[in-house]
């Protein structure tokens, strides 16, 4: 007999440890989810405006993939790694084409992007025999301990405790925040930041560190975009001292920014790319690591000491192959440059329109507002590492209305399903400027 949404309710809190919260909170039981929406118990209906955790990047219980996961099952659900499968050499073959053959060659598959980004470190230390891994404060790289020392935000701290070695942190600018006006201050800001983390690398002893490890595009940190040619004047930085650069695509790869993977939009390739979530949209968990020829032939001749019991998971590597060729026979990026228009020209109405937006930033269906108490002095509505009420009380008025999304400190993240349609953006977008202006009545100077 089915459980009723209440009784699923009082056993999550009375059972479960709730990953970043307190346990035996209240949290919203759901049971069922279809295209970018879910429905809980009651059967109110909520539009998926953050594809959860900008993971169902095709949205919920897309045919194809669910097919081929029935398909998969009914022949085998799992076969160890020493073996081939035909989804996994599928998938591999599949994800070197979508970076690149002319420079990347092969695939180590994860579970997840933490572990995409645990294993990339391992492989960085050691092709290069150094030791130290340079990552940003404003990042996020998962909850593993390599990766989450790795992770600049609040998440890491419990990591620190006995800690690991080697990581070292570096601002990397937020434009907005530092004071700047992309666009128009990008030159500046570059040059300084460039300046200051090679000066870093050199006090680190630039022989000690393996690699720089950045999300390409900033995403649960706040849909940070970089000023332009800050990414490409790191990738000279590791090309001049022989860092390996790692980028972290877990969230905004798979059209996410509206190419394969967001590093494709700047003017440089990445030694490793690290992914997950939409490469299954979160069907079965799975992620992994693409390097390029150099470290593919140093593993050729050297053992790689990394391992996982699920890696190329059989069931997971069915539902990449489906979710990777819906991408390409849809063309899922040309719908994204369609809705990116409509969206963009929404979050820019909406940094004109209210008090409390102080910047609109979005790249494809990657998109976040910045919310202030004061737009003349850009203080934050919540500032960072300080708790307050008001960007709860944001996130519970927009749940209640059907809008479910999600945000840190004082953004709001708008990454809708890849598959969204105009309809739909009508029809949920003014859901957001609505609760907007009641922020700006309530909390703005």
């Amino acid at each position: 007999m089915s459980l009723q949404g209440k009784e699923i309710q009082e056993m999550h809190k009375k059972y479960i440890l709730q990953s970043w919260g307190k346990a035996g909170q209240d949290v919203l039981p759901v049971e069922k989810a279809k295209g970018i929406y879910f429905w809980d118990y009651d059967g109110n209906k909520y539009a998926d405006m953050a594809s959860l955790l900008v993971c169902s990047n095709l949205g919920h219980e897309l045919p194809e993939i669910v097919d081929a996961i029935k398909e998969q099952a009914d022949k085998m659900c799992f076969m160890a790694p020493a073996y081939a499968s035909e989804p996994k050499s599928r998938l591999a073959k599949m994800l070197v084409e979508a970076a690149g053959e002319d420079t990347y060659k092969r695939v180590f598959f994860t579970n997840a992007g933490a572990e995409s980004n645990e294993n990339a470190i391992k492989m960085a230390r050691m092709v290069t025999g150094r030791t130290k891994i340079f990552s940003c404060y404003r990042s996020y790289h998962g909850a593993t301990l390599g990766s989450s020392n790795a992770s600049g935000d609040w998440r890491r701290f419990a990591a620190e405790i006995g800690g690991a070695n080697g990581f070292v942190k570096f601002m990397n600018p937020h434009m907005y925040r530092d004071g700047y006006t992309k666009g128009k201050d990008d030159a500046e800001v570059t040059k300084k930041a460039l300046a200051d983390l090679d000066l870093q690398l050199r006090y680190e002893g630039t022989n000690n560190v393996a690699a720089i490890l950045m999300e390409s595009i900033v995403g649960a940190n706040g849909v940070i975009l970089p000023p332009d040619g800050y990414m490409e004047g790191v990738r000279a930085l590791c090309d001049k001292y022989g860092i390996l650069m790692i980028c972290d695509e877990v969230m905004a790869g798979f059209f996410r920014t509206g190419k394969w993977f967001a590093w494709q939009n700047f003017d440089f390739k990445p030694d490793m790319i690290t992914f997950a979530k939409g490469v299954t949209c979160g069907y079965v968990p799975l992620g992994g690591v693409i390097v390029n020829k150099k470290i593919a032939e140093y593993f050729e001749e050297n053992v790689l000491q990394c391992g996982l019991t699920y890696s190329g998971h059989t069931l997971a590597c069915a539902a990449g192959v489906a979710a990777m060729n819906y991408y390409k026979e849809h063309k899922i990026g040309e719908h994204v440059a369609e809705m990116h228009e409509i969206v963009s020209a929404f979050m820019n109405e909406m940094a004109e329109k209210h008090k409390c937006i102080g910047e609109a930033r979005c790249i494809g269906l990657f998109g976040a507002l910045e919310v202030v108490k004061n737009k003349e002095t850009r203080e934050p509505m919540q500032e960072y590492g300080v708790p307050g009420p008001v960007m709860p009380w944001i996130f519970a008025e927009l749940k209640k209305r059907g809008f479910a999304t999600f945000g840190r400190e004082n953004f709001i993240e708008i990454c809708p399903p890849l598959i969204i349609t105009k309809e739909e953006l009508e029809e949920y977008l003014p859901i957001l400027d609505e609760v907007l202006t009641m922020v700006d009545e309530k909390y703005c100077d």
